[in-house]
């Protein structure tokens, strides 16, 4: 089979990094990782394994919004543009690309709100259960509707991109990832990106594990 990976890295960096965080150099690691992955785009099973291997992500559910968060003409699959895009975010987004990133991970339905029933679905099964619990799920239920008031300023029982935004702005440490981490932490964005800033031609060898 003939590969279609450019031969030209360095000028296709040249224009994709300009709609990006990324500096040139940057972006052309990136391209060479993307086609050291797939000829042309990659599917669910490759993009999960570099969110894992990579970034330590390992709850089914959150990869799978990631996913589909990178995936924005929805055909289950991530060319080039939607990699360089996603990863952006992803690894240098402000905190605005990073709050709307966020939420469309956790609107599962795509409604443009957030639910409770949304939310179990995805705490459910990553929250520590106590082993003493009549019904460990009414736990995870209080603590959802603990969140929701806190964050809920319209008081309609879910959260609008307007709630969710403003209960982040005013404490984004606490309630960007409230339910559920997906973002890479700090340890491991900075490894990830200072490697993409330092590799030279003779390393440039993103395999997976």
């Amino acid at each position: 089979m003939t590969s279609t990976a450019p031969k030209s890295f360095a000028k296709m960096a040249e224009i994709m990094h300009k709609p990006t965080h990324f500096s040139k150099l940057e972006a052309e690691n990136l391209l060479r990782m993307f086609y050291k992955l797939t000829d042309l785009k990659l599917d669910r099973t490759k993009f999960r394994d570099v969110l894992h291997n990579y970034f330590n992500m390992t709850d089914d559910i959150l990869m799978d919004r990631v996913f589909r968060a990178f995936d924005n003409d929805n055909d289950s699959y991530i060319n080039v543009d939607e990699w360089m895009k996603g990863l952006s975010v992803f690894l240098k987004g402000t905190l605005d690309e990073k709050i709307k990133y966020c939420f469309s991970v956790y609107d599962l339905n795509s409604d443009g709100h957030i639910s409770r029933e949304e939310i179990f679905h995805i705490l459910k099964n990553s929250l520590t259960k106590q082993p003493t619990e009549e019904d460990p799920d009414e736990g995870v239920k209080d603590l959802i509707d603990q969140t929701i008031r806190r964050m809920d300023y319209d008081h309609d029982g879910r959260l609008s991109l307007h709630d969710y935004t403003t209960a982040v702005e005013a404490e984004p440490v606490l309630l960007l990832q409230a339910f559920g981490i997906c973002l890479p932490n700090d340890e491991v964005r900075d490894k990830f990106v200072k490697r993409l800033q330092t590799i030279d031609e003779a390393e440039r060898k993103f395999r997976l594990a």
